[in-house]
């Protein structure tokens, strides 16, 4: 399951940090600095079952009572009495509440008893008097810098010197390196001398599939990055087990307060750099946001938090989580990612673009028909020669025979190639040169390959149905094959496959067929003004036609040689790599959830920019 747990704990009480693996715990040895802990952690807390067993809260504050369950110890809320709380804030990075506690009283709507107690004898904690106990959690850095003493298990409160500091510190970045989030914990009455009693680390594991998506992203050309409250070591080594993009050191991460001290103009020029933005608040988050947009990107954002609504909406493009994400993330948003899975996100960069695509392969195919069809009236216009097709004829043409064939490219199957291309630039035109120079050449071909039928037929110098069911029939076949070769701007058909667009395959049969009714019913026959053709006659126009579509191969062909030889460029739509984001299609991005990052008790959002 990919669900945040509690895997260590460290108090200055031991030498070394406890571990607090599920599936170890029953080993563990609960002395005093550690159920302090523990009993900081359950009463600086939110989170509670709903009446169908299902844990509702942040998932910091889940962790924090399952650690509890999986050590035999039961929730000690319903003995304290609540009075007053500091939620979380992203800006300060902590939280804290007041309790005293309600010996033989209710809370929350439970009998209290002995047995609620993590240590019923032992209740320092607790018995403060009315005005109740303080009990805080968040970053290790606030927590730190209120704590003037800390606790040892012998129930004695030693200075907190620079010695006990450094020790945490190392045992905090410790487990930062290996990607665990570090939650801090004290207690006491002034907010300003806190005991600190010490710290616990979680494992997020990342959901299946999210670094290959990363992986594949990140080789299409959309910058990733990460931007969280978390401390640096920590988003860095998430990161690197993600596949981000990490220089050596930390010239990849930026920090909030590093945010902080640069002009905007330095910022812009930083980013494109930077892969993970560590201890972030909203005010960062947007100052990122405005800085990418400066260098003219087109950002997506994606996030699930209140704090998260401002870079949402300033965003080119707000994601809001559909499960996880707040009502405030949500009308931010300008759409909402329904399954949370940042898998999805792969999906919508890859139908993005494939629509893209489908859309120049479809216009390729509509335009060279259409100005095949001009070019062959204008000609024969232009020459003194009867139209080589009747009015019913090109209504079929373009009614029946343009319609099916020329749909079924817009749902052509996404191209795995199709990841490998950079991103377009936001100007970039759909009508590029390569695609005006396929269409005049499939164009021409068409219109000479008809105009050579039109003109061997008609001998006599009159127009019988033969000629224009021959000129007709031709015309309609090079339809058909001029379809199949635009299937793909670069790709061979013979790599594509003849099966792998079933509403193509059955678009041009039912289009074939149609044809053949057109040239072979008597009642069609009549209204077209057409005759039937023999065996020879549609296999000498078959050979003719299909040279629209050998001469497309023929181009592919030295097309991906010349790739080949001289590595991959850029197609011909003036693609700017990382510049823009314009391929999420719609406009969708998504958080990548197995990225649970922790921010005390409220998470911020992973970006795409």
């Amino acid at each position: 399951m990919n669900q945040m747990t509690v895997t260590k704990a460290f108090t200055l009480a031991e030498s070394f940090p406890v571990d607090l693996d599920q599936t170890k715990t029953v080993d563990v040895d609960l002395h005093p600095g550690l159920r302090r802990l523990l009993q900081i952690g359950n009463l600086c807390n939110n989170a509670f079952m709903d009446e169908h067993s299902k844990w509702i809260g942040q998932p910091t504050d889940i962790a924090l009572i399952e650690v509890l369950r999986g050590l035999g110890i039961n929730d000690e809320r319903p003995m304290f009495e609540r009075i007053s709380e500091f939620p979380f804030n992203s800006e300060q990075k902590f939280m804290h509440v007041r309790c005293a506690p309600l010996p033989g009283g209710l809370f929350a709507g439970h009998k209290v008893t002995a047995e609620h107690a993590i240590d019923p004898t032992n209740a320092t904690l607790s018995q403060s008097g009315s005005a109740g106990t303080t009990y805080f959690k968040g970053a290790i850095e606030p927590v730190l810098e209120r704590c003037t003493t800390f606790y040892r298990n012998e129930g004695t409160q030693l200075p907190m010197d620079v010695e006990a500091r450094e020790k945490v510190t190392a045992q905090a970045n410790e487990m930062a390196n290996q990607g665990l989030r570090v939650l801090a914990m004290a207690y006491g009455n002034d907010l300003e001398r806190l005991t600190f009693v010490g710290i616990v680390a979680m494992h997020d594991p990342p959901r299946p599939g999210v670094e290959e998506s990363i992986r594949t992203l990140v080789g299409s050309g959309v910058k990733v990055i990460m931007i969280t409250g978390d401390a640096d070591a920590t988003a860095l080594s998430i990161a690197r087990r993600l596949g981000f993009p990490i220089n050596p050191g930390r010239s990849s991460c930026m920090s909030g307060a590093e945010i902080e001290a640069m002009t905007e103009r330095q910022l812009q020029d930083a980013v494109g750099n930077i892969s993970v933005f560590a201890r972030t608040t909203p005010k960062h988050k947007m100052a990122i946001v405005s800085a990418f947009q400066a260098k003219g990107c087109i950002v997506a954002m994606t996030g699930d938090g209140v704090n998260d609504a401002p870079a949402l909406k300033l965003a080119d493009i707000g994601v809001s989580m559909g499960r996880s994400g707040t009502d405030v993330a949500k009308e931010a948003a300008d759409m909402i990612l329904v399954d949370d899975d940042f898998s999805t996100i792969l999906g919508a960069v890859e139908e993005g673009k494939s629509i893209f695509y489908n859309i120049q392969n479809f216009l390729t195919f509509q335009l060279s028909t259409s100005v095949a069809a001009l070019t062959l009236i204008a000609m024969a216009t232009l020459f003194g020669l009867n139209n080589p097709l009747n009015a019913m004829q090109i209504l079929w043409i373009n009614i029946l025979m343009d319609g099916p064939p020329a749909q079924s490219l817009g749902v052509e199957p996404v191209d795995d190639e199709v990841m490998k291309k950079p991103p377009r630039a936001r100007d970039a035109a759909i009508l590029t040169r390569l695609l005006i120079r396929r269409v005049l050449t499939s164009a021409m071909i068409i219109v000479a390959g008809t105009m050579f039928v039109y003109v061997h037929e008609m001998t006599d110098g009159s127009v019988t149905a033969r000629d224009t069911t021959m000129t007709f029939t031709t015309f309609v076949f090079f339809d058909m094959f001029n379809a199949l070769a635009c299937r793909s701007e670069k790709k061979s058909i013979f790599s594509i496959g003849f099966t792998t667009n079933r509403m193509f395959n059955l678009s041009v049969m039912g289009s074939i067929i149609g044809q053949f009714l057109v040239i072979y019913m008597p009642f069609f026959q009549t209204v077209f003004q057409t005759e039937a053709l023999s065996f020879t006659d549609l296999l000498g126009i078959t050979l003719l036609t299909s040279s629209v579509f050998w001469a497309e191969e023929a181009r592919k062909f030295f097309l991906a040689r010349s790739l080949r030889q001289g590595g991959s460029g850029n197609s011909g739509g003036g693609l700017m790599g990382q510049k823009s984001l314009r391929d999420l299609g719609v406009g969708m991005s998504g958080r990548p959830n197995g990225f649970r990052r922790l921010e005390t008790e409220e998470r911020d959002a992973y970006e795409i920019v």
